[in-house]
């Protein structure tokens, strides 16, 4: 018996260019991906490496010019009232300097010098007033200045130009190399770029994060394919040590070359400037005037999973005779299905979008799930007009504002994603926890950003990784995209891609849309749905996140505060280390403070290219150390091993093990502890479910660490009473301390009191205190149990040795970003874009092919010579077979060539034979300086015809002189 539907009115469902949306989005969620879908494995780098929004969207299409371009003139008037200095302009322009904080100012020119059209207003930057500020002006003959206890501000008079120094007036930060202009539709801002300034930000851009050089539409299209915008911000910044927030809505493109071209679709210029010393206080003042990132709900931190179970609704778009998916109840089977897995999850969609309007009652649904531990929010595609009843009275707790609804972008979507969160906040105590697409500037305060309906491939996956780790250098705390892809997929690419996004702090699964099942054997896109030994690597890493989660929400809570994210580009922890500053290094990130993650995102267990900056590296499944900077390549990676490294000093905070927030009590807090040198940890805790937090209801516990940086002493281990207070805290608990060590203490102590020794794990495991070590325990761990604690106290092992550290070897990639192509011998370009300089484009999916569809093909062998754009001593290649599934072409015998000249090779630094497979191959050569690069490709592994292919070509080496 089919139960009655509740579907959301279409009549609330905005204006009319929504409607036209949905339509758009519900033809292509027919669609099913190409069973050509690309392959792709990763570039390795060392050899190879209610009613919707009442307001209309901006249009996403460039405006294009419309009539001459103007600008503003001469300087012919300046005055000051307060903190806010006016320029006027001969054009009869105006501009405005507001002063909102040493470090932090407004610029905005109106070409009619009115003023009047504010379009943003309060949303992107509902907080300008941070007290009194001291400035000053005067006038420097060739321009006035403006300044504050940071920051010098020239205004240029003839023309009008605007230039940021320090407050030394001497030291850089931004210059304009021409006066901003505007069209009738458009305008542009042009900046100096020095001469290794490099930029970051724009969103949550699906590709590299370092922008030099590279041109990033900050506009809405919903393509969702690799260097597309799923959710634009108008914001980036650079290491020159400043931020800018366009204050627009309009769309625009930010060109990163010399001159910097900053253009928006509007005919004004409006911008909120960001200074600091660093990266980290940029997104710090850039977040304390467009809003800090929420806090999720701990529950948001677990898995969720998203599918339709209405399918026997007759609008449903998918298979109405998916067993165990016909109403709503059967997501309970689900749940069920889960908890007997012993797999970690914590809250479901049940769609009520696209057709697949939830099932009445709604609250007996989400009052089951609850009693398994999960959570429970809606999908929509058409609106909020039920969410008072569904958050209310049902208990539903998140909302996922599909593209069909708000997929116009821009403010629709902004207001779009309010609405969701008032309607959480306004009718319960709940924290909102919204999922959209097409964010802007401020999405970063009340929604988790997801890249779009993508595909459950490698290469799919390999993007995914700077994607999600970029978007935190625009604010964006919680950023994510569908465990392998909403399309295809593969149980090696699910398994894969859960791995690294168990250690961001959002991350959801997406079934049903796609065929029937993705492929025969693969059902659906639940970790608990699989044969082994997928189900037990799944279960694993989902163990490991719920084990880690204060850790990860200590860490948000640090985004919540200063903006900067858990998930975290290299630079933001190394900003004066060269190589993590660009995308050698985008492959890769650190999960709060302590955590190097090395996604494997090709069908490969062996892991190239994982770079180690400075310091003491631990690997977290083998405790064998290294010591950095430098290259780590060979790293064994099977299918069940995250490259995975803890930064020497690490302090963190485990829980019992659980599959759900609350399942258990936190009886025992463990702190895993790899001393090196002084450290510490500020944990931080609260309810984990209400906005109690915001009036001051939390805890927080500092612990700190000093030990040896090397050889052997002793290990303190210094823990602060908890402070502050909030509902459920406990009044005292028990501790243990994993400390990662060589070898054995001598003797420990608690408060200077002796805790025995115990002879074995299982002693260990039995009794209420005591320490034991294991040195085979991931090349040595030392526990220790404190029993329980209410207060401070301090833990001290003495005669401890640290790990002895592994000196990594120096290999450098060579940044690709200069290379130009000299000469290829033949290319396809009639039948397919098989150019030549595909082998360094830095996309895997796109190939070198020699030419075939003209005739009879050029004989063997082929070759490929290559500028590297300066001199280097070059030691190593690496090579990377086509990845589109075909296998003609794949280099066999080769030999390459090092030299300073095109005519005068010399004789080759390496020769050889490549495996007739499509995995990532590389070769070391015989150090020798040069500026160019022969590759010869004497036969075809395959032996199949006169072809040769490649995906990419990467070198490494030194610059040379």
């Amino acid at each position: 018996m089919r139960l009655p539907s509740i579907r959301r009115s279409q009549g609330r469902q905005g204006p009319s260019g929504s409607r036209v949306q949905a339509v758009r989005w519900r033809r292509r969620r027919r669609r099913t991906p190409a069973a050509a879908a690309l392959l792709a494995a990763a570039l390795t780098v060392a050899g190879l490496a209610a009613a919707g929004p009442a307001a209309l969207p901006a249009s996403a299409a460039p405006a294009g010019p419309a009539g001459p371009t103007a600008t503003a003139g001469d300087v012919t008037g300046f005055s000051r009232s307060g903190n806010t200095f006016t320029i006027t302009a001969s054009s009869g322009a105006k501009a405005r300097v507001v002063v909102a904080r040493a470090d932090i100012f407004r610029l905005w020119l109106s070409p009619d010098g009115s003023f009047q059209d504010d379009p943003a207003g309060a949303d992107l930057a509902p907080t300008t007033d941070f007290g009194p500020v001291t400035t000053g002006y005067s006038d420097a003959g060739s321009h006035y200045r403006i300044t504050t206890g940071s920051l010098s501000i020239r205004v240029n008079k003839k023309p009008l130009r605007f230039s940021v120094f320090r407050a030394d007036d001497t030291t850089p930060v931004w210059q304009e190399t021409k006066p901003t202009s505007w069209t009738g539709g458009r305008t542009t801002q042009y900046l100096t770029r020095g001469a290794d300034e490099q930029f970051y930000g724009t969103g949550l851009r699906l590709g590299e994060w370092a922008l030099r050089g590279k041109t990033v539409p900050i506009a809405v299209d919903n393509k969702w394919r690799e260097n597309d915008n799923a959710s634009p911000a108008p914001f980036y910044m650079s290491t020159n040590g400043y931020g800018v927030m366009r204050n627009t809505w309009a769309p625009g493109s930010y060109g990163f070359d010399a001159p910097t071209t900053l253009t928006h679709d509007e005919k004004r210029f409006d911008a909120w400037y960001f200074t600091g010393d660093s990266l980290k206080s940029v997104l710090d003042a850039y977040t304390d005037v467009s809003g800090k990132p929420f806090m999720a709900p701990m529950w948001g931190f677990e898995l969720g999973n998203a599918d339709c179970f209405n399918a026997s609704n007759p609008d449903y778009q998918g298979d109405h005779n998916r067993p165990r998916h016909q109403n709503t109840p059967d997501v309970v089977g689900y749940a069920a299905d889960a908890r007997a897995a012993d797999m970690p999850s914590g809250w479901f969609l049940p769609n009520d979008g696209y057709g697949c309007g939830y099932t009445a009652p709604l609250k007996s649904t989400v009052d089951a799930l609850k009693a398994k531990g999960f959570w429970t929010g809606l999908w929509t595609s058409t609106g909020l007009g039920s969410i008072a009843d569904e958050v209310g009275s049902a208990g539903s707790r998140g909302v996922k504002t599909d593209v069909a609804w708000i997929g116009s972008g821009y403010k629709y979507a902004f207001d779009g994603v309010r609405q969701a969160v008032d309607g959480i906040e306004k009718n319960s105590d709940a924290r909102r926890y919204v999922w959209t697409v097409d964010g802007w500037a401020g999405t970063q305060r009340n929604a988790v950003v997801w890249t779009g309906d993508t595909y459950g491939t490698w290469d799919d996956m390999r993007w995914h990784v700077p994607a999600i780790t970029g978007a935190g250098l625009s604010g964006l705390n919680y950023a994510a995209g569908d465990i392998d892809g909403i399309f295809g997929g593969s149980p090696r690419t699910y398994t894969r891609d859960l791995q690294w996004k168990a250690f961001t702090p959002a991350f959801m699964t997406m079934s049903g849309w796609g065929a029937t099942n993705p492929s025969a054997g693969y059902h659906d896109k639940q970790p608990w749905r699989f044969a082994e030994p997928y189900l037990s690597i799944n279960r694993t890493y989902l163990q490991l996140k719920m084990r880690l989660m204060p850790y990860l929400y200590t860490m948000s809570r640090v985004a919540h505060e200063s903006g900067v994210p858990s998930t975290r580009a290299m630079v933001l922890e190394y900003p004066d280390d060269p190589v993590a500053r660009g995308n050698l290094t985008s492959g890769q990130f650190m999960a709060g403070d302590s955590f190097l993650v090395a996604p494997v995102v090709s069908d490969t267990e062996v892991r190239d290219g994982i770079y180690l900056p400075a310091g003491t590296w631990t690997d977290y499944w083998t405790g064998r150390t290294y010591a950095g900077p430098g290259w780590l390549n060979g790293y064994r990676a099977p299918l069940d091993t995250l490259p995975l490294f803890v930064k020497g000093g690490a302090v963190v905070p485990m829980w019992p093990q659980m599959n759900h927030t609350g399942e258990k009590p936190v009886s025992t807090l463990t702190y895993d502890i790899h001393p090196r040198g002084t450290s510490s940890f500020d944990l931080y805790e609260d309810d984990g479910l209400t906005r109690a937090y915001t009036s001051g209801a939390y805890a927080r516990q500092r612990v700190d660490v000093t030990a040896p940086t090397a050889g052997s002493g002793a290990v303190t281990v210094s823990v602060g009473a908890p402070t502050g207070s909030y509902t459920g805290k406990p009044a005292s608990r028990g501790y243990e301390f994993t400390l990662h060590v060589a070898t054995g203490p001598s003797t420990v102590t608690v408060d200077g009191a002796p805790v025995p020794g115990l002879p074995s794990k299982a002693a260990y495991d039995a009794a209420p205190t005591g320490w034991y070590f294991d040195p085979a325990d991931r090349s040595g761990v030392l526990r220790i149990k404190t029993g329980t604690k209410s207060g401070a106290f301090t833990v001290a092992a003495t005669g401890v040795g640290l790990p002895a550290t592994e000196p990594l070897p120096a290999v450098t990639p060579i940044d690709r970003s200069a290379w130009s192509l000299v000469h290829a011998d033949s290319q396809e370009t009639a039948a397919e874009n098989g150019a030549a300089t595909h082998t360094f484009d830095g996309n895997p999916a796109t190939i070198w092919h020699t030419a075939w569809s003209s005739g009879t093909p050029a004989a063997l062998p082929h070759e490929i010579r290559i500028d590297l754009g300066a001199r280097y001593a070059v030691d190593g290649l690496g090579y990377l077979p086509r990845q589109d599934g075909g296998v003609n072409g794949r280099i066999g015998g080769y030999e390459v060539y090092v030299s300073d000249s095109t005519t005068d090779w010399g004789p080759p630094v390496a020769t050889g034979t490549f495996a007739d497979t499509a995995t990532a191959k590389s070769t070391s050569l015989a150090p020798k300086s040069g500026r160019y690069l022969r590759l010869r490709a004497l036969s075809e592994a395959g032996g199949r015809g006169p072809w040769t292919s490649a995906a990419e070509i990467t070198l490494t080496g030194r610059p040379a002189p």
